[in-house]
């Protein structure tokens, strides 16, 4: 356990940015695998509008930092190439 007050600030702010990452992760998760089962379904209308929450969900994960900005443009990228694929087939 930590004995200075710095030390013991820390532990509290790294608990509580622990919790907010933890939520974003869940959240992106959610909104990801909501446009995947849209995509699979071949429903174009549903895919697209689950796609454009997914990117702004995912875009934003990645400029606060809680996954690194190169794996949210990897996600964004994987989740067009799957909606271009569904609005061809």
């Amino acid at each position: 356990m930590a004995h200075t007050l710095s030390a013991n600030k820390r532990i509290r702010q790294s608990e509580k940015k622990k919790l907010r990452n933890k939520a974003y992760k869940s959240k992106m998760r959610t909104v990801v695998k909501k446009f995947y089962t849209a995509a699979d379904t071949n429903d174009v209308e549903t895919a697209e509008k689950a796609y454009m929450e997914a990117v702004k969900i995912v875009s934003k994960v990645g400029q606060k930092g809680v996954i690194h900005e190169s794996q949210a443009s990897r996600r964004v990228s994987r989740l067009t190439l799957k909606l271009n694929a569904v609005k061809s087939a």
